[in-house]
């Protein structure tokens, strides 16, 4: 707690330090201080490109072995002052979750602050300190997940840390590994999955970690990460101790969630898993179906592995192969102190029953399942579609702001519900959803109808409808709205394939053509913002650096409305935040070129 209040006290208020200069006594020699240096005047288009040519060299260098020249670089970015600015940046700028504080008691930083935590974060003495622990609801579940939340300057030095690990890390993770990565979503999960068993269907293990960030064993996280210039810090925020209920605990096991750097520790925890799915593979007498030996390069391919954090799925034709390979995995998981959830794990077959399962399975809020093509059994189809708990909780969610929102106005609850419709169906738009979308639609209509007449149970069916549902289009079904606001159907969004990453390919591989035409083509992004990533190729209107799968991207209008601007798409352009907040700090009027 001391520690707390000495840097409360080094980042100061802002008020005593809009007319001093700021106190460079403890900020070691090699730092370069400018005092009159303000945030919204430093040049982040030279920032990004230093600090991803550093980020670049330690991939190359990780994915060629080359340990010795790896480890000099990320001693270079952990000393060098860029990485600094954009990690200070990550968690005071960016950082989509304002609204929690440490034991520090900070929510955010302005910008004289941030350049106050930039400096303390250079001091080489000061090391991870005490993360208090708070406990939030599992979703749908009687459980609670215990949270840390880190001071602000753990969180900044969290993300200097992950700016030199994740590269190196990137070089080695494997292909069909997608859950907190750069340039990596569910629906390339999804995609994968389809991928492989859309020409033969499979047995299926549909696996879950019980506990896994709560559990994992420090000894083998930290032999994993080997002699790393981040080892000693990684093994403090390990164990660092947390303050629960006002009383301290040692922390024996687990990583600390709620951290930048979590995500990053867990993946690399779980690394290894299909290395050794593979070597138990080789091992065995496999054979097709005609009787002859199967080769060694075809029996790797056999198995699929698919991993999204802590759930994953493996994939194969032969009912005892799963069964094997279930054992394999929990003896393995075993030495880094985890072991699969009983309740949550199944093994299930795509096309037929097994042992009471129905057919498919359930992963990330999609149900994957095959069905017979004709009655002769010769043919099958693989459909993907929501799962029936997405669709029921999604569901759930829109009658309890109708019955919750029973006297607001029309446009009120229209902003309530247009969201939430766009979010929902925007996620399952990349697969088989029209007929899911058609359901929802009509549920909805029903729940909006009946929230009509409780306003007007005096009035005929045909004035609410006339006032509520006046007609768009003579093809259209009727739609809530009151002449300027409509409200969002989900069947207006149209289905649209994704495409899989590339294997390995990584960000930080500098293939900016291949990741900035990706970013437009995720089922989650607005049109909107599709039509403007093409006609800017990719790159953001102020600095002209290219969009890369992390960047948070804005919406900006070069002429505010304020000033006559309007909605037109000439009228708008594509910023990253930082350059948003640059261009609203300055009053400037940036033009894409």
């Amino acid at each position: 707690m001391n520690k707390a209040k000495t840097l409360k006290r080094r980042l100061g208020d802002p008020k005593p330090f809009l007319s001093v200069a700021w106190d460079t006594d403890d900020i070691p020699s090699q730092i370069s201080v400018n005092p009159n240096l303000e945030w919204k005047d430093i040049n982040w288009k030279r920032v990004e490109k230093n600090v991803f040519k550093l980020q670049k060299l330690i991939y190359r260098a990780s994915s060629r072995g080359e340990i010795r020249k790896m480890r000099k670089y990320q001693k270079l970015l952990s000393k060098s002052y860029y990485p600094r600015l954009l990690a200070v940046r990550c968690v005071t700028q960016d950082n989509q979750d304002k609204k929690t504080a440490g034991i520090d008691g900070m929510k955010n930083l302005p910008s004289i602050q941030r350049l106050n935590l930039l400096n303390i974060l250079a001091l080489p003495y000061l090391k991870a300190s005490l993360t208090p622990r708070v406990w939030i609801p599992k979703p749908g579940k009687n459980e609670k997940r215990p949270l840390g939340i880190p001071m602000m300057y753990d969180r900044a030095l969290q993300a200097l840390v992950k700016l030199g690990m994740e590269p190196e890390w990137e070089a080695r993770f494997a292909p069909n590994s997608y859950g907190f990565r750069p340039g990596r979503s569910t629906h390339d999960a999804i995609t994968a999955i389809f991928d492989d068993i859309k020409h033969k269907p499979k047995y299926v293990l549909d696996a879950d970690i019980s506990k896994c960030f709560d559990r994992i064993n420090h000894d083998a996280l930290l032999g994993k990460i080997g002699r790393s210039p981040y080892r000693q810090l990684v093994k403090q925020w390990l164990k660092s101790g947390v303050f629960d209920n006002k009383q301290f605990l040692d922390t024996v096991e687990g990583t600390p969630q709620g951290g930048v750097i979590s995500p990053l520790l867990a993946n690399i925890a779980l690394h290894g898993m299909e290395d050794k799915l593979m070597e138990f593979i080789e091992k065995l007498p496999l054979k097709y179906s005609s009787g002859t030996t199967m080769p060694k390069r075809d029996q790797q391919s056999s198995p699929s592995l698919v991993r999204y954090a802590d759930y994953f799925v493996i994939l194969h034709e032969d009912i005892k192969v799963v069964q094997q390979l279930k054992t394999v995995i929990q003896e393995w998981l075993n030495q880094v102190g985890l072991e699969l959830k009983p309740e949550k794990t199944k093994i299930a077959h795509t096309l037929e029953e097994y042992e009471g399962n129905r057919p498919g399975f359930d992963f990330l809020g999609f149900t994957i399942r095959q069905g017979q093509v004709n009655s002769t059994k010769q043919g099958f189809k693989t459909l993907i579609r929501p799962s029936a708990k997405s669709i029921k909780t999604h569901y759930r969610k829109l009658a309890d702001i109708c019955d919750s929102h029973k006297t607001v106005s029309t446009k009120a609850l229209i902003a309530k519900l247009n969201p939430m419709i766009k979010r929902w169906a925007n996620y399952f738009c990349a697969l088989v959803s029209k007929e899911v979308f058609d359901k929802i639609d009509s549920l909805l209509l029903k729940r909006l109808r009946r929230w009509t007449r409780r306003r007007h149970p005096n009035k005929s069916a045909t004035w609410v409808n006339k006032k509520y549902f006046p007609n768009l289009k003579k093809t259209r079904n009727l739609v809530l709205n009151d002449g300027e606001y409509i409200l969002n159907q989900h069947s207006d969004i149209p289905i649209i394939g994704h495409i899989k990453v590339k294997g390995n390919k990584s960000p930080y591989d500098g293939d900016w053509t291949y990741w900035s035409s990706r970013i437009g083509q995720h089922p989650g992004v607005r049109k909107e913002v599709t039509t403007l990533l093409k006609r800017q190729k990719g790159k953001c209107a102020s600095c002209r650096l290219d969009f890369r799968p992390r960047d948070l991207i804005e919406v900006d209008h070069i002429v505010p409305w304020s000033k006559g601007g309007d909605k037109t798409y000439k009228n708008k352009q594509l910023l990253h935040r930082h350059c948003h907040d640059s261009k609203t700090a300055k009053g400037l009027k940036v033009v894409n070129h």
